[in-house]
């Protein structure tokens, strides 16, 4: 299992100093980079809203980011801030306070970057439409995995302690298989987290598919009972469920939005 933290008592045993390690510098650094990034783009959207449309709302500490006329995504900041952060863990193998620093980089850059996710899918300004939502299933599955490497699962292996390779590269083909059956149920998160903590993976793997999915599309054609149970569960309550949790996190959508400029 993966060294967290660890509590450093002095000789005299007055006082404690509790280190943290990169791993939880990572997570911690993606968690409080998405609701920082998030309050920053809810309070952009509402001072947009509250000027005329025909003038441009007035600048101040927080504000879109705008070079020569065009926006610039904070996806951007992150792609840039990851690629300094990865190519300086490669090149210099830090260790102690420099790795840490590197991961917590890294952490803020994906963060930066995933909370754009929608945006590289559909390859338009979407962040505010319905298929933004895309960005927060994007958070929260990274959010998700490196919690999960927080409780010390090896992300290729999936458990702790597994040091045959053969092993570990059967173990990947086997939970990549079966993440592979969620996402052609339609059931990203679960896939993608599945890859990390097969157990999740395996019960997606078993549960019905979603109704418009190419597993549901092509299976249950001749099944029409299965197809039924299926539209029973993922019905209009089902996605307005979700939809109101990633609303609550990341602002609602604007019906009217097409993927313009935010």
């Amino acid at each position: 299992m993966a060294v967290l933290a660890e509590i450093i008592v002095d000789t005299e045993g007055d006082s404690r100093v509790v280190v943290l390690y990169p791993v939880m510098w990572l997570f911690i650094a993606v968690l409080v980079t998405f609701v920082v990034t998030r309050t920053i783009t809810r309070r952009i959207r509402a001072k947009t809203g509250e000027a005329d449309d025909a003038v441009e709302p007035e600048g101040g500490l927080i504000g879109d980011i705008t070079v020569g006329g065009v926006h610039v995504h904070h996806q951007v900041l992150g792609i840039l801030l990851m690629t300094l952060a990865g190519v300086a863990l490669i090149a210099t193998t830090p260790e102690g306070t420099a790795l840490n620093i590197f991961a917590a980089a890294f952490g803020v850059g994906l963060a930066l970057t995933f909370d754009e996710f929608a945006l590289w899918v559909h390859l338009d300004d979407v962040y505010w439409s319905t298929a933004g939502r895309k960005s927060v299933d994007a958070i929260f599955c990274a959010l998700m995995i490196t919690g999960l490497m927080i409780g010390g699962a090896e992300l290729v292996t999936g458990r702790i302690g597994t040091t045959e390779w053969w092993v570990s590269i059967g173990y990947l083909f086997v939970t990549l298989g079966i993440s592979v059956i969620c996402l052609l149920k339609g059931k990203f998160v679960t896939g993608i987290v599945g890859v990390v903590f097969q157990p999740v993976a395996i019960v997606g793997a078993i549960r019905l598919a979603k109704p418009d999915s190419w597993w549901a599309v092509r299976r249950y054609a001749t099944r029409p009972r299965r197809m039924e149970r299926s539209e029973a569960r993922f019905d209009e309550r089902y996605h307005a469920r979700w939809n109101r949790a990633r609303d609550f996190v990341a602002g609602p959508p604007d019906p009217h939005h097409a993927g313009t400029q935010r």
